[in-house]
Formats: structure tokens, C-alpha cells, sequence
């Protein structure tokens, strides 16, 4: 990801005249209480941030969605002083910020109904980012519901699915470490300003997580980690993935919140079943009975989503060149060089237990490299 430079931008004492396209977006981030869904109307009515700017209340006031008090919130909000304010802080502080309309915008969390317009960045994100899964779940998680985010994270990471989660305490934190473990990428999302890491002991972590992945935040320097900012910072866990796993969690978790805001994304939603009666279970549960897929390995998860992913690349046409392999892939593609193959003979002509050759498949599959055929046959596909 590109650094965004703000020695470009003009002095705090600008006029609205002077201010570019991108800043009056970068401003609308800023004003209180200004949700996404009503965000983007204004943008669709106006055409663009600077039009929004320039629109008097009545106008503003007849956009649908838009009530009075997000009116008058925009047409007393000074603008342009607090854009400056808070590129100067930026700039301060070191971040990356991107802003919604830029190239380097993640492109799921820019599909979303009402997508952050602007995200303040420790570390990079990269296009591949784009293969994520998001582990959440209960804070005072056990330590069997850690062991298993920490696993699941780890393997998924190995496979080059980044992990996105909140950096809380209990699940999170397991499937970052696990992520980060595991020699994979990983992406935090906070509900505070990047200048505060909650929970503090996470410090270490949020640094660990920034060299391997990126912290993010749609919140401003000098925001507080306050309860109201993690509900509506969880459907950017979600809108960066393809899909969302819950690991523990009660009937009034906030990873549920994170799980409905994936349904209404139309992302996937995966729930880790636990013991019937522990109330650390009821949240995942519920969402199995609601249709969530039961998932007790990694390889559930991507069985799930290797469907998507080949979408994704029909969708972009281009031949791809041949990704990394590890030297277990390539002995298993290899064995497809001359044709399709029963699984039985790729078990037999790999030497390798069963089990283990079909967890390279489906990685095979992830990568867009092998298919599957009827009867559990695979065949390589044309890359390179």
C-alpha cells in the first residue's frame, strides 16, 4: 500500500475552494454521527463529498436517510479546520490513511453498505489481503476455545489467508498470535484511535500484529476505546473477509454482532460447536441452528470458501503464473502433470498419509491451481 504524503495539503488556512475531492471525502469521516447508509445517499444525490459540502440544509435535508439532526450536524460542522486538524495528526503519528474512493481502498470492505470513509493504517495491506477470514469471539474465552482459534488461525495462515480480528482479549488475541505463529498475515481492528491499544496488555501484540500484517481504525487520533465505537467497528472485521468464524460466544457476544453484520454482507459464517450447556456456547449455537456452518477444522472453512475464490478468478480471466507451493503441494500437483487422478492414487504415488494429502488439495483447490472433479478426482488447471 502507497503512503499517502499530506506535505501536499495547504495550510490550516484554506479555504473550501482549495481543498481537493479527496480531503472533502476524507472530512466526512469526521463529522459525528454520520452513518455509512446516509453517507453514501448523500454522495449518490450530490454526486460527490464537495457537492455534499457546498449543499444548504434544505437540500441535505431531502435526501432520504438524512434527518434533521445529521443536517445540521454537516452544515454547522467547520470542515476544513478539523480536516487539517486531523492531517496534521495523522502525519504526527506516522499513519497511512486511506481514504474510500482511493485505488488502494480494500476492495470488500469498499462493497459494503456503508464502508468507513476514511482508515488510519499502521503496517501495510496488500491486494492478497483480500483471501481473509476473521476468527472472533468471547473475551473470557477458556483455554480450549483459545487452543482451537490459536490452531485454526495458525493453518489458515499457512495457507495464505490473512486473519482479521478485534486484537480483544480471549479469542482474538489467540487467532492473531496464532496467525502470526504460523509465519502468516494478520490485520487488527480497533474500536479507538491507533494512537490507544485496548486492551493496554495488548501492546506487544499490536506491534507484532503491525510488522506482520496492519492495524486499522476508522477512528481519529485521540478517539477512546469507549463500548459504543466496537459494535460498528466490527462490520469492518467482517467487510474485509471472506468470511467470519465464531469461537465461543455468549447470546449477547459482540462476535455476534460481527456474525450479523457478515450475514447482512453476504459474507460466510462459521460457528465452532462447544459443550450443550456452557453459556460460552449458546452464541455459536444459535448460529448453527440459524444456518451457520458447523466448523470443526480449517478444512471446513475452506471447503466453504474454495467456491468463492474460483469465482473470483474466472472473474479476472487472466492466466495467472504458478503461486508458491510448498515442496508437498508441488509433489501432489506434479502428480497431476499427465492427467485427472483418484485421490487414492495421489495418496499412493505421494507417499503420504491421507489425510495429508487431502489437506494439500483443498490448498491446491485455495490457490486456484487443482480442481475437483465427480468421485474425488482432481486435475490441475491451466496457470503459468
Amino acid at each position: 500500500m502507497v503512503r499517502r504524503s499530506l506535505s501536499r495539503d495547504a495550510a490550516p488556512s484554506d479555504t473550501a475552494a482549495q481543498v481537493t475531492e479527496r480531503d472533502a471525502r476524507w472530512a466526512l469521516g469526521l463529522v459525528p454521527h454520520l452513518g455509512g447508509v446516509a453517507l453514501a445517499a448523500l454522495l449518490e444525490a450530490f454526486g460527490c463529498a464537495r457537492g455534499v459540502w457546498d449543499a444548504p440544509r434544505g437540500r441535505l435535508l431531502a435526501v432520504a436517510g438524512v434527518g434533521p439532526a445529521a443536517a445540521g450536524a454537516l452544515a454547522e460542522f467547520p470542515w476544513v479546520e478539523r480536516l487539517r486538524d486531523d492531517q496534521r495528526r495523522a502525519a504526527q503519528a506516522g499513519l497511512t490513511v486511506v481514504v474510500w474512493g482511493d485505488t488502494d481502498y480494500p476492495l470488500l470492505l469498499g462493497r459494503i453498505a456503508s464502508p468507513p470513509p476514511v482508515l488510519y493504517l499502521r503496517g501495510r495491506l496488500f491486494p492478497e489481503d483480500a483471501v481473509a477470514v476473521a476468527i472472533v469471539g468471547a473475551r473470557r474465552a477458556t483455554a480450549y476455545g483459545q487452543d482451537v482459534a490459536k490452531e485454526m488461525a495458525g493453518e489458515l495462515g499457512r495457507r495464505g489467508v490473512t486473519i482479521v480480528s478485534g486484537l480483544a482479549r480471549g479469542i482474538d488475541g489467540a487467532a492473531h498470535r496464532g496467525a502470526l505463529e504460523a509465519g502468516g498475515r494478520t490485520v487488527a481492528v480497533l474500536g479507538s484511535g491507533l494512537d490507544t491499544v485496548y486492551p493496554p496488555e495488548h501492546g506487544g501484540l499490536a506491534k507484532d500484529v503491525e510488522r506482520a500484517g496492519a492495524i486499522l481504525s476508522e477512528f481519529p487520533v485521540g478517539t477512546p476505546p469507549v463500548r459504543l465505537n466496537f459494535p460498528r467497528r466490527n462490520r469492518i472485521i467482517s467487510g474485509l473477509s471472506l468470511g467470519v468464524v465464531v469461537v465461543e460466544a455468549g447470546v449477547e457476544s459482540g462476535a455476534l454482532i460481527t456474525a450479523h453484520h457478515a450475514l447482512e454482507q453476504g459474507r460466510e459464517v462459521f460457528a465452532v460447536p462447544g459443550r450443550v450447556h456452557a453459556r460460552y456456547s449458546e452464541g455459536c449455537h444459535r448460529l448453527i441452528k440459524a444456518g451457520a456452518k458447523l466448523t470443526e477444522s480449517w478444512e471446513d472453512v475452506l471447503t466453504e470458501l474454495v467456491p468463492q475464490l474460483k469465482r473470483r478468478k474466472q472473474a479476472r480471466g487472466a492466466v495467472a503464473p504458478l503461486p508458491p507451493l510448498t515442496a508437498e503441494e508441488l509433489q501432489v500437483y506434479d502428480l497431476l502433470a499427465q492427467g485427472s487422478r483418484h485421490i487414492d492414487l495421489l495418496i499412493t504415488g505421494a507417499g503420504l498419509p491421507g489425510g495429508r494429502v487431502a489437506s494439500v488439495l483443498v490448498t491446491l483447490e485455495m490457490k486456484g491451481v487443482v480442481r475437483q472433479l465427480d468421485g474425488k478426482v482432481f486435475e490441475r488447471l491451466d496457470v503459468g
